[in-house]
């Protein structure tokens, strides 16, 4: 089997299995509880988002645990619309931000605010300048994520934050799930970013846990309303299987990860010249530094995305069609729509994404499959 569908989810690593399924049966009292065993459960806790702190580079107080990235950004979009109502509804985003972004956007709009979202250029980045030339004195929030999960495209973070600086009742929000461990933590966790989110699962950690940064001072409404956990920002029970599973999830991804991403971008680049070789390929991610190291996009032309997909699952090789939050809904991808590709181009695009543990050899494996695939459906089309 070759898993090459990264972006969606990874798997769990041993050792962080270990972790949990120990947490789980030693550590079971409740954080909150006074008892000594109550007591240990606080101290794990505080231990994990103290590790986490410390690999992210900021304090322990800004570390927020959240059930993954689809809640961490409905909290930083909505609990800033109830937080900053008073001084402004307007918001700014990309066009090509996650549905649990855009979704959230959505909601806001139906109760009176107002949001711009950004265009994108043929290689899925907003412009700075169109972000500046967006800023209004009502705005509240600007939203813009990391790592496009569909292309792979990386938006300058660092351009944004030289702008707000001139904006510091702005908060600045990145969406951070497909950025974490591929290199460019420095661009992430900038100087000026108030909110950073983050999905475990991401990372070779549980499913159903997450991170969520929210620098000192940073007001934010809770969405989650009850016993008082997480500062009174996010109660309820904290998951500290996951939570210690997690912790330890990122120190093995931060490990050598210099190397880890050169291995990546080595395996993407291998793909991406041996299938631009194809007459009927088109490529939609890059290989500069504007693009993450780990995922590859693009489409045999006149073959639908998912019929691509299904083949290879037949080869026992697992791919997505883009996003795999829409991919069941067989509806054509919104960062290629925003980039403008024609429908009938972009109903065939398929997503290819890497992680620390997939191989050369692999690549070669899938390029064998890959010729075998294009051929036949060269004949079908014919």
């Amino acid at each position: 089997m070759i898993y090459f569908d990264n972006s969606a989810t990874t798997k769990i690593a041993p050792a962080v299995l270990a972790t949990y399924d120990q947490v789980s049966q030693k550590v079971w009292g409740n954080p909150s509880s006074l008892h000594e065993l109550g007591e240990q459960a606080y101290g794990l806790l505080e231990q994990s988002r103290q590790q986490i702190a410390d690999l992210l580079g900021v304090h322990p107080d800004e570390i927020y645990f959240t059930s993954g990235g689809t809640e961490g950004d409905n909290w930083v979009i909505k609990g800033t619309a109830i937080e900053k109502h008073v001084y402004g509804k307007h918001i700014i985003a990309s066009s090509v931000e996650h549905p649990a972004v855009l979704n959230s956007l959505a909601q806001l709009e139906k109760l009176g605010f107002e949001v711009t979202y950004l265009p994108v250029d043929q290689t899925g980045h907003i412009s700075p300048a169109d972000l500046a030339a967006a800023i209004r004195p009502d705005t509240i929030l600007v939203s813009i994520m990391a790592v496009n999960n569909e292309i792979g495209a990386i938006q300058p973070q660092l351009e944004i934050a030289k702008i707000l600086q001139k904006y510091p009742k702005i908060h600045y929000h990145i969406d951070a799930v497909q950025g974490i461990g591929k290199g460019i933590q420095a661009m992430i966790m900038n100087d000026r970013v108030d909110f950073v989110t983050f999905s475990g699962h991401k990372f070779h950690a549980p499913r159903g846990i997450g991170i969520m940064y929210k620098r000192r001072g940073r007001k934010l409404a809770a969405l989650m309303s009850g016993g008082g956990q997480e500062k009174n920002l996010r109660s309820g029970t904290e998951n500290l299987p996951a939570i210690a599973a997690m912790a330890r999830a990122l120190r093995l991804l931060k490990e050598d990860e210099t190397a880890k991403v050169q291995q990546q971008a080595k395996i993407k680049k291998y793909l991406h010249d041996e299938l631009v070789k194809y007459p009927k390929v088109t490529m939609f991610s890059q290989m500069d530094q504007t693009f993450a190291p780990h995922i590859l996009c693009f489409t045999i032309d006149g073959v639908r995305g998912e019929t691509i997909v299904h083949a290879f699952e037949a080869q026992q090789i697992y791919i997505s069609t883009t996003s795999a939050c829409s991919s069941k809904k067989h509806v054509i991808s919104g960062t290629l729509h925003a980039m403008k590709i024609p429908e009938k181009i972009a109903t065939s695009a398929i997503r290819v994404s890497l992680d620390e543990h997939n191989t050369l050899a692999e690549a070669k494996e899938f390029m064998q499959v890959f010729d075998q695939l294009y051929h036949r459906f060269a004949k079908i089309n014919s």
